[in-house]
């Protein structure tokens, strides 16, 4: 047998082999090969089972295995961290969060919009409209730096649930009035599913676009789930794994030498030519990138992207195919994008989650994969459709 769990007096199971070469030997072993597909379903078999650990101490494991406890985090604004830069709100709870405002002024605003950005992006993030378009439709949008990333202050009991609480408290604090619109992009897909959830009441109409998915999520079929899971990049899988079953490793698993890492933090991603082609064409965002993605991580990689995956594909307090339509008697509309050259997020996912939701306007975009929102033409379309509720038309120039 190539490892077996034993209990410690710290009340988890751990293989014998984890302090040594031979468990990480054999499991990239297993990595490089292709011998066990996943079922997000039925969960982990006995070999992956004895390589991830069975864990209800992380506190014990980062006793045990000092590499796992990732450093504190350098919070902005501290005597020792980063210098804060832009301007921010005080929680409720006492922590900072980041934000940047874009468009017409709140104050003459036909639209006032919430804006949640994607994994490894920013309040910064290019994905908001550009000037013009939000001139043309009267529209106010304030994005922010969602907690632990950029200058907003970490949340190491960030959920769901709570970044859709500093939402609505952005909201107030700058004083958007009782309703107020949100999107969100691929992973900020998840924080309007929870402003969904947990502050229906103040959304006048909510965009999804590319939203990451989570395929735990319980009334995905197993087939389905499985199908898109297992289109994912090697590496992503046994992130993603990582992410849900051990999420005390995953500062260790994202930051070893021994198995690549997630693929978008490693920053090879797997793209479809349509996507190759919109970064193509994308010079100037490119080169502002690195100073971007600095900013993103300025307070530490840990409770900015490696919290993001444990939050987004950990355990949900709810499936947001149980939700209920917010706007019952049409007072506003949720709509949810998604390319079908999308290599990030299968599309057959999405349109399952559409196909269970059917007040959700679902717009399938062909020949378009996960950059959507950088592709000029196609952002504006999103951001026009959305606020105004006519269909606009794609043209490319």
């Amino acid at each position: 047998m190539f490892a077996t769990t034993f209990p410690t007096s710290f009340g988890f199971y751990v293989s014998p082999f984890i302090q040594t070469p031979t468990l990480l030997t054999s499991a990239k072993s297993l990595y490089s090969s292709n011998k066990f597909k996943f079922n997000p379903k039925k969960g982990l078999n006995h070999l992956q089972d004895s390589i991830f650990c069975h864990s209800n101490s992380s506190q014990g494991l980062a006793w045990a295995f000092p590499a796992l406890q990732p450093p504190p985090p350098r919070i902005c604004g501290s005597p020792d961290g980063p210098t804060v830069t832009g301007p921010r709100i005080k929680l409720r709870d006492g922590r900072h969060l980041a934000y940047k405002e874009h468009g017409v002024s709140k104050e003459t605003a036909k639209y006032k919009v919430v804006y949640a950005h994607s994994f490894s992006a920013t309040k910064y993030d290019s994905a908001v409209a550009p000037l013009e378009t939000l001139e043309e439709l009267g529209a106010y949008v304030v994005s922010f730096d969602r907690p632990g990333y950029g200058e907003s202050d970490p949340h190491p009991k960030r959920t769901i649930q709570t970044t859709a609480l500093d939402m609505e408290e952005l909201a107030d604090q700058l004083g958007l009035g009782p309703k107020f619109y949100v999107m969100g992009y691929s992973m900020g897909g998840h924080s309007v599913w929870g402003c969904l959830k947990y502050i229906p009441n103040r959304l006048a109409g909510a965009a999804l676009v590319a939203p990451v998915v989570n395929y735990w999520w319980p009334n995905f079929p197993a087939n389905i789930s499985t199908e898109g899971y297992n289109l994912q990049l090697p590496q992503d899988q046994w992130a993603l794994r990582v992410a849900h079953y051990a999420p005390w490793l995953v500062y260790w698993w994202n930051t070893q030498k021994w198995f690549p890492c997630n693929s978008v933090i490693s920053g090879k991603p797997k793209m479809s030519p349509q996507d190759l082609e919109v970064v193509s064409k994308s010079a100037k965002h490119l080169s502002k990138r690195p100073k971007l993605k600095e900013y993103a991580v300025k307070q530490g990689v840990f409770e900015s992207l490696h919290r993001d995956m444990m939050v987004g594909f950990g355990k949900w307090d709810f499936d947001p195919m149980d939700l209920k339509n917010p706007f019952p008697n049409g007072e506003g509309s949720v709509h949810l994008w998604h390319g079908d050259e999308d290599w990030v997020v299968p599309v057959m996912l999405q349109r399952y989650v559409a196909e269970r939701l059917p007040w959700i306007q679902y717009h399938e975009m062909p020949n378009v994969g996960h950059l959507v929102m950088h592709d000029p033409a196609m952002n504006e379309v999103i951001w026009k459709t959305f606020l105004t509720g006519e269909e606009e038309q794609i043209v490319h120039s």
